[in-house]
């Protein structure tokens, strides 16, 4: 059976991740990606795929092809990631959710569309995940979390019972936010820290100090 062609909207290093994941899940065939304009045309690295456009192709290429993925990496803001997606919605571009075959999402979790849950990712029940969001290699979403929106939550990241990480808002690696914390919206959260107090709209917390 041939399997539906989806189009990558990105060409940068998380690109190289969520192609792996697409490999693994063996749902759909990777038609190619869309970059830079000066990467149109070129081949890339060595994964097979070629960059067959850039932004300003998404139109015609919506002629093409039905499904689409956002595969710009998200770490010094959202932003990007939430103009490709509302423009490639926009023209008609349906995203797919993509889940590693090494993941666990729960059946009781729900996963927005264009979201993807990569390689040993935990989803837990009654756990809830927006649209167009990366929960990355390892992260932990346990039970009754809601992660709203374009957000990143980073390798090894641990959102504890309860949880809200607002619109837009990075989590990095290795974090861990106490059970029943709000983060708002478009936070950024750096490595490896402890959250164990409400975030305002915008914060970005860098330190235990600040939280």
């Amino acid at each position: 059976m041939t399997k539906p062609q989806l189009l990558l909207i990105g060409a940068g290093g998380h690109t190289r991740s969520c192609i792996d994941v697409i490999e693994a899940q063996c749902n759909f065939q990777i038609a190619g990606l869309v970059g830079l304009s000066e990467q149109r045309g070129a081949q890339y690295a060595n994964y097979g795929y070629a960059v067959i456009g850039a932004d300003s192709d998404l139109l015609n290429l919506a002629k093409i092809y039905q499904y689409a993925l956002i595969t710009v990496g998200q770490m010094q803001g959202s932003e990007h990631r939430i103009r490709l997606y509302q423009q490639a919605t926009q023209l008609g571009f349906q995203f797919p959710t993509i889940i590693a075959p090494t993941a666990y999402v729960s059946r009781y979790s729900t996963l927005g569309a264009g979201t993807i849950v990569m390689h040993g990712a935990i989803v837990n029940a009654g756990a809830s995940v927006g649209n167009n969001c990366i929960i990355n290699s390892r992260a932990l979403i346990e039970h009754d979390a809601r992660v709203e929106d374009h957000c990143h939550i980073s390798t090894g990241a641990i959102l504890n019972g309860d949880v809200t990480i607002g619109t837009g808002s990075f989590i990095g690696s290795s974090s861990v936010i106490k059970q029943g914390i709000t983060i708002g919206r478009y936070c950024l959260v750096g490595m490896g820290l402890g959250v164990r107090h409400d975030l305002a709209d915008c914060t970005q917390f860098t330190g235990y100090d600040k939280a």
